[in-house]
């Protein structure tokens, strides 16, 4: 019988459970794939946003990350058997294309390339903010426009030297946390510091109890704490470039559970106990805060170099993202034919470059009109995550029917509870649709993404008509 997989094009993809040669070097080492799951699922949200978090549900706030963390697992692990079962650097588009059909994979791609190409244009924004903390006489958008240039280099080197900012950037960020947690319990245990006479594990309940405002209050908070994991599927956009890709994911993904634990609950459970929640300030990082009252010099710079490393790191990640998202759309005839090529060292160059491009002319928007224009890019970029992940689950839920059918061969590396636990997460992302759209300031995303969903209607019926673009067989 011929499976599914056999009968699929595009990408180069092969036959189900085999690796596909996509024409990419598999530059990517085990420790870079590692670190960029690890720099994925951190992100300036926690570094910053946490702050706001804390102000508004206090303890609770370790709760909402462990519920969401499990989901996240959820999607992570369904991704992981997909990925197990035929890697492929299109991932999300290839499998909904794979189990959806053809639009439901130019929908997710030009999606997730349009949520990485708004993250970029953020993130390279902020970072231009956060390098005026030394240079503050330096306009914002120059020195984010050299950090945008620098990375975007650095991209087209080699497919190896992506991989070791990723590794590095990562590290910072996982130092980071890392010394939050070992200070924390230095104080809590021995006391040190002017922190230290009121230091203890009691303000996670003693202070107006574990959830202060109530549970609903709590509730209503998931829709930030969900958006701090985005980016965790980055991962899988890598299956293409990895050495031996079905070992390293594997342990990647597997090891979600621990970075979570460490650098979400394990970190916000040592600030909520060093400090009473009702001592944090919205807008001011508590890592920073609680650097400060500890004693460490200079804990506001420090912070600074962090939490610029982070953004960086998310837009090295999406100009990564963009450019193997973009070509694999062009090979499956839904993107201009001129980005399918690859550069002397295998990298999708006309991709990269038109992601980059397209990134800059946003980073103009952005800081010419931050308050109005970028809010609309930035939506797409919101449901958009939303909708990838949704497509994982979908997709996962499609492949364990047919291999019930005797249609396609199982992969060894099963998602575990399925097919509820796929619908346990499906209901957490609508739940924190219905959140958006309860939420007068982030209702405008929903609306953005329907008129957003009809362009990729209208442009897909064109697409479609134009000879072209046709998919590689």
């Amino acid at each position: 019988m011929t499976t599914q997989a056999e009968q699929h094009h595009g990408s180069g993809q092969s036959a189900a459970g085999s690796t596909p040669n996509e024409g990419y070097q598999r530059g990517l080492s085990a420790r870079q794939v590692q670190m960029i799951a690890i720099g994925g699922a951190i992100g300036v949200g926690l570094f910053y946003g946490s702050s706001t978090g804390i102000a508004t549900i206090g303890p609770s706030l370790i709760a909402c990350y462990a519920a969401a963390g499990v989901v996240i697992f959820f999607i992570m692990r369904a991704l992981g058997e997909l990925l197990t079962y035929r890697p492929t650097s299109g991932s999300f588009a290839d499998y909904a294309r794979e189990f959806f059909g053809p639009f439901a994979g130019f929908a997710t791609g030009w999606s997730y390339w349009a949520a990485w190409v708004s993250a970029c244009m953020a993130e390279v924004t902020a970072a231009g903010h956060y390098i005026a903390y030394w240079w503050p006489s330096v306009p914002v958008w120059a020195t984010a426009a050299t950090a945008l240039a620098v990375l975007f280099v650095a991209n087209l080197v080699s497919v190896k030297l992506f991989g070791e900012l990723e590794f590095w950037f990562a590290s910072i960020k996982a130092v980071a946390i890392i010394a939050l947690i070992v200070i924390g319990i230095g104080v809590l245990t021995f006391g040190f510091s002017s922190a230290g006479d009121t230091a203890s594990v009691r303000h996670l309940w003693a202070d107006g109890g574990f959830a202060p405002h109530g549970v609903w209050q709590s509730m209503l908070a998931m829709q930030g704490v969900v958006f701090a994991y985005l980016g965790v599927e980055l991962v899988g956009v890598t299956a293409g470039e990895a050495e031996n890709p079905k070992q390293t994911l594997r342990k990647a993904i597997n090891t979600l559970p621990v970075r979570i634990g460490i650098f979400y609950v394990g970190a916000l459970i040592v600030l909520l106990s060093v400090f009473s929640w009702t001592e944090y300030t919205p807008g001011i990082s508590p890592f920073v805060q609680v650097f400060a009252k500890v004693g460490i010099p200079g804990a506001a710079g420090i912070m600074n170099f962090v939490v610029l490393t982070a953004a960086l790191s998310s837009c090295n990640s999406g100009i990564y993202s963009t450019g193997r998202m973009l070509r694999g759309l062009a090979v499956n005839g839904e993107a201009p034919g001129a980005m399918k090529k690859l550069s002397g060292r295998q990298l999708p160059l006309p991709a990269l470059v038109l992601s980059t491009l397209v990134m800059g002319i946003g980073l103009i928007v952005n800081v010419v009109s931050p308050d109005k224009a970028f809010v609309y890019i930035t939506s797409v970029g919101t449901c958009a995550g939303l909708w990838t992940w949704f497509m994982i689950l979908a997709a996962h839920l499609r492949y364990r029917a047919k291999v019930r059918a005797g249609l396609l061969s199982a992969a060894d590396f099963r998602m575990p509870g399925a097919p509820v636990t796929n619908w346990i997460a499906i209901a957490l992302l609508v739940f924190v649709v219905v959140l958006i759209a309860m939420d007068a300031d982030t209702r405008l995303a929903l609306y953005v993404w329907a008129v957003w969903f009809a362009l990729l209607s209208a442009c897909y019926w064109i697409s479609r008509r134009t000879p072209r673009l046709q998919p590689e067989a």
